[in-house]
């Protein structure tokens, strides 16, 4: 492990018991004060100085929101925390001093909040605008538990919030303004779920820690690594992505912990809440209320950032990313994919987006700009072997189809990992951009087929 890995262990594990101490509060600002006056004094520790970046992102936005017209402050927000990212990453042109990892981990969750917040905001307005209609039961539903209408003191303290601070996950505005007004916190078993979540995590950790030990992706920068032979150099993108998955699940799953101990996300299951939305039901939230309190049951669905199964086990690379960074993948399709009005670049703009908010490094860009090619490739291929095949033969498709999902998400990782244009060239090249042309065959044999297959019915039908 990096001291960078021990820091953001330390602070995770001792941010568990805090939920504790935060619901014992009885008023909503006594919560607010306690929640984010920790939040200031880790993001003081880890930032220093740089601190003062978030700070300024936070303070502008909270303007932003509070004098700008609801119809357009979501836009000027992620014009401006964007924006401000842009500057952020770029401080030592202007002769500032390099901001540390832990200042980029607080800003990246913030700018997420930050623009979150005002499209929260925007929706509100939008929802008031809606005329009477037979509706009007829904409309009552959504005002009381979707929208929003925080303060500029209030907005400010969401942004310090010590939950999420530096490893996500991301939760709405509306998501942390349920947990300070939660009624019956007592009946929400935060204990046991902390307890069954971390069950996860020995394997994870452990794992992370042995594996990381004897094999690091600065190998792969080396000129040494260059002299192995081409399978050595095919096959050490594997491990490379076990460690950085293991590294992943470890920090998320002590992140939700981190949310479970402070009843963050908690709603009744009757509610069906959804990762990120939070309860879509909202019939049957009020319902609850009627209830004996004890008898409701809660989960935690709200703020479950990481499926491991699900990332691990699902035959596609389109489903696999659902499960992974969850509450991320909610913000980036809540507010870029369902916006952009044209259809056929939701998923360039939306990878696009993605990439920027993770660096200005090409690898960033190189992995996520693959994304789209390769859900062509997916999908072509289900339509041209999948679609009229018979149940055992789906499940040869699906067997064969998650072996080179593993395979695809492996090539982009390293990309992900090495950051630099020359080194992620220099190993994809290495390797002879197997990856992108196993995108194009898998492109023209599925199209071939579908061609094939539409051709053949075609006939039938004459016939």
């Amino acid at each position: 492990m990096t001291p960078d890995d021990w820091v953001y262990a330390i602070l995770l594990i001792i941010s568990v018991p805090f939920g504790h101490l935060l619901r014992q509060y009885d008023t909503v600002r006594q919560k607010q004060i306690f929640s984010s006056g920790i939040g200031a004094l880790m993001a003081a520790f880890v930032c220093g100085f740089s601190l003062i970046h978030s700070f300024i992102t936070a303070l502008v936005n909270s303007l932003i929101v509070v004098v700008i017209s609801p119809r357009y402050c979501h836009m000027v927000s992620f014009v401006w925390c964007f924006g401000y990212l842009v500057f952020f990453r770029t401080t030592h042109y202007f002769g500032l001093p390099k901001v540390p990892a832990h200042s980029n981990a607080v800003q990246l969750l913030l700018t997420l909040k930050m623009v979150g917040l005002a499209f929260e905001i925007h929706d509100t307005a939008e929802n008031k605008k809606q005329p009477p209609s037979e509706q009007d039961k829904t409309k009552e539903l959504v005002a009381k538990y979707q929208n929003i209408n925080p303060s500029f003191v209030d907005m400010m303290l969401y942004a310090y919030c010590y939950i999420g601070l530096l490893t996500g996950p991301y939760f709405k505005y509306r998501t942390y303004y349920d947990m300070l007004h939660q009624k019956q916190s007592s009946n929400i078993p935060t204990v046991e779920s902390t307890i069954n979540r971390l069950k996860s995590l020995p394997l994870f950790g452990i794992s992370y820690m042995v594996l990381s030990h004897y094999m690091t992706v600065e190998y792969a920068a080396t000129d040494e690594f260059y002299e192995h032979s081409f399978l050595y150099r095919l096959f050490y993108m594997v491990p490379m992505f076990v460690i950085l998955r293991m590294r992943l699940y470890s920090a998320w799953v002590l992140s939700e912990c981190v949310c479970m101990t402070a009843g963050l996300g908690a709603y009744p299951v009757a509610s069906s809440p959804r990762c990120g939305q939070g309860p879509k039901d909202l019939q049957a939230l009020e319902d609850v209320e009627k209830l004996d309190p004890s008898s409701v049951e809660y989960d935690f669905e709200t703020i479950h950032n990481i499926d491991a199964n699900g990332c691990e086990f699902t035959p596609t690379v389109r489903e696999g990313m659902r499960f992974w960074n969850m509450t991320v993948q909610y913000w980036l399709a809540t507010y870029i994919y369902r916006r952009v009005p044209v259809k056929a670049l939701r998923t360039f703009l939306t990878m696009s987006v993605s990439a920027f908010w993770h660096g200005i490094y090409p690898g960033y860009y190189l992995s996520f700009l693959t994304v789209p090619p390769i859900l062509l490739a997916e999908g072509v291929m289900a339509d041209g072997f999948r679609k009229d095949a018979t149940p055992r033969g789906q499940k040869i498709f699906d067997w064969v189809s998650w072996i080179f999902k593993m395979r695809a998400f492996e090539y982009m990782c390293m990309g992900f990992l090495l950051l630099s244009l020359e080194d992620t060239v220099r190993y994809w090249r290495s390797i002879y951009f197997i990856g992108h042309l196993i995108i194009v065959m898998f492109l023209v044999i599925g199209v071939s087929k579908k061609r094939e297959s539409n051709s053949q019915k075609g006939k039938e039908k004459e016939s």
